[in-house]
């Protein structure tokens, strides 16, 4: 490790490669856990990228459809080590949680049913709810600046919630609206991505705001071009390999999902929720609660609740017959997450090298300060969705309020609030106590 005064040395494929393993099996905690690991892994103590590139990339990152902070991973992968750094760094971000959340999801279907397992989950819910809530006090409280930047959440969340306005209308307003802003208010703009600017430094790092980007990293038409050739083809030959029925409209649903879908994983859900539960019919709205809690409390992005999505579905509709379960779900996890994370890669190894030239532009981080705000009204509407089917399990969209409320339940998710935005707990200690109150409960009540 190199001192606090010199750059480190350019770290091999092979360390990089560890390095991002390690990540896939200790990335716990959603986007913003999994962003924080990161930084001070990469910013603070190895300094393999500085503070302001390290932000510069993950606003970009935050426009984009899908899991942020995966695609940040492949970003940084892409810098250090080209084409294929961003490529391993990507798939082992996802790959160990894939088989960590189909085992999971096996015994949550096998033994659902028993007490324990839904004590479990009964307390868990209300936990995710809390930690929803959570997300959105974090990134407005660190994003929004200014009374025009919460209005503009607070606008964001009336749209979606009221007037439910698609979400990708909603983020192309407020990135228009931020375009604007930039000009003609540029102080209230000024600050792009949702996660501030920062002036903190530990030193100097290997890609930083004083060294010349790698020469891999400058834009070239051939590069692009080679590259969505090969993105049409790999999904082309994927498509076609996919029998028709449930599979192959997983293999159409999740590419449209990871295409028009922004704002991260809790702006994906109430469309996967739409798609999943009320088109396709491959699981409940209760089942979905219970996937995203498992993705909740198990490492990689939270968007991996696809993988419990298509485990449930292609068990549900048992397109191997009864007797291969578990291949089934196995086989419709796979898909739903090779699926939904494809795009992701083309996203940043076609985009990140005009990215990279836009550094300290105020023209591109102005848009992405407007659309930060939309995404925090998103992340609020989603929180009101789920609490409602947790403490109010049994209403239906006619009469919202019907069916008993869940008082026990609504206690949970204030304690657990008050755990992570008083006291700081870690998520998955709170996400763990919950649980173990639920189990309590379930044995008593």
């Amino acid at each position: 490790m190199a001192t606090p005064t010199e750059r480190p040395a350019h770290p091999s494929f092979w360390e990089a490669f560890r390095y991002w393993l390690i990540l896939g099996f200790i990335s716990f905690g959603g986007p913003a856990g999994q962003i924080s690991i990161m930084h001070q892994e990469l910013v603070e103590k190895r300094r393999w990228i500085g503070e302001r590139r390290f932000l510069h990339a993950l606003n970009y990152c935050m426009v984009l459809p899908g899991p942020e902070a995966q695609q940040l991973a492949i970003y940084i992968g892409w810098m250090l080590h080209r084409t294929w750094g961003g490529i391993v760094a990507g798939t082992l971000f996802v790959l160990p949680s894939l088989f960590i959340l189909a085992t999971l999801t096996y015994v949550y279907l096998t033994f659902g049913n028993l007490t324990f397992v839904q004590g479990i989950f009964n307390g868990i819910k209300p936990a995710v709810v809390a930690i929803v809530v959570f997300a959105a006090w974090r990134i407005g409280s660190r994003a929004l600046k200014n009374k025009l930047l919460w209005a503009m959440a607070a606008a964001s969340f009336v749209a979606i919630f009221a007037l439910k306005i698609p979400f990708p209308y909603i983020v192309l307003t407020a990135g228009i609206l931020g375009f604007i802003g930039g000009k003609v208010w540029p102080d209230k703009f000024k600050v792009g991505g949702g996660h501030g600017a920062s002036n903190k430094t530990y030193g100097p790092a290997l890609i930083d705001d004083d060294t010349p980007s790698p020469a891999h990293t400058k834009f070239r038409p051939t590069y692009l071009a080679l590259l969505l050739v090969a993105a049409l083809a790999i999904w082309g030959a994927a498509m076609l390999l996919l029998p028709a029925g449930t599979l192959h409209d997983m293999g159409e649903f999740f590419t449209k999902a990871a295409l028009v879908t922004f704002g991260g994983a809790y702006a994906v859900l109430p469309y996967i929720y739409q798609g999943g539960v009320e088109h396709y019919q491959w699981l409940t709205g209760t089942q979905m609660i219970d996937g995203l809690a498992l993705g909740e409390t198990t490492p990689g992005p939270l968007i991996m609740v696809v993988s419990f999505v298509g485990f449930v579905g292609a068990w549900t509709k048992e397109i191997f017959g009864p007797g291969s379960l578990f291949l089934a779900g196995f086989i419709g996890a796979s898909v739903a997450t090779f699926f939904t994370f494809l795009p992701s890669f083309l996203f940043i190894l076609a985009g990140a090298p005009l990215v990279e030239a836009t550094h300290g532009n105020l023209k591109f981080t102005a848009p992405l300060t407007g659309i930060t705000a939309a995404v925090v009204g998103v992340v609020l509407n989603l929180a009101v969705f789920f609490g409602w089917h947790v403490i109010w399990p049994r209403a239906t969209e006619a009469a919202p309020f019907s069916g008993g409320f869940e008082c026990f339940y609504a206690l949970i998710f204030v304690v657990a609030f008050i755990a992570l935005r008083k006291y700081k707990m870690d998520i998955m200690k709170v996400i763990g106590a919950c649980a173990a109150i639920g189990l309590v409960y379930a044995y008593i009540a």
